[in-house]
């Protein structure tokens, strides 16, 4: 889901704010697995892998979208590609964020996990 970047700083202070956001969202997509997990009966592995593969798409979906069309799309031209490059926020540093989004959300989740997890009886 792309949301509004231009408020973010550049390079590694942009991709610690991305982090951050991600981290956000897993936590609670974390919390809401945990409790639909919890009625339906589900692996707490599970519960993890969903709400990562969503904190992922969530909060890095806009930025994890543009670097693949640049990798991968098909630029005619060079106007084009100027085109596409003004509507991205800091394109030099599109990876770092990317990259930040991906361990953001795994943190959120880790650290849910260890907020929510308790012992179960043997």
């Amino acid at each position: 889901m792309p949301y509004d970047q231009s408020w973010m700083g550049d390079g590694l202070i942009g991709g610690l704010e991305a982090g951050g956001i991600a981290v956000v969202a897993g936590f609670v997509l974390l919390a809401v697995f945990r409790l639909v997990g919890r009625a339906q009966g589900w692996s707490v592995g599970l519960e993890i892998g969903w709400a990562y593969l969503l904190g992922v798409v969530l909060a890095g979906g806009g930025d994890l979208w543009n670097l693949f069309y640049f990798n991968y799309g098909r630029l005619q031209s060079l106007q084009l590609l100027k085109v596409k490059l003004a509507q991205v926020h800091d394109p030099e540093n599109l990876g770092l964020r990317v990259l930040c989004e991906f361990i953001g959300a795994a943190l959120g989740v880790f650290l849910g996990w260890l907020l929510f997890a308790r012992r179960r009886p043997a």
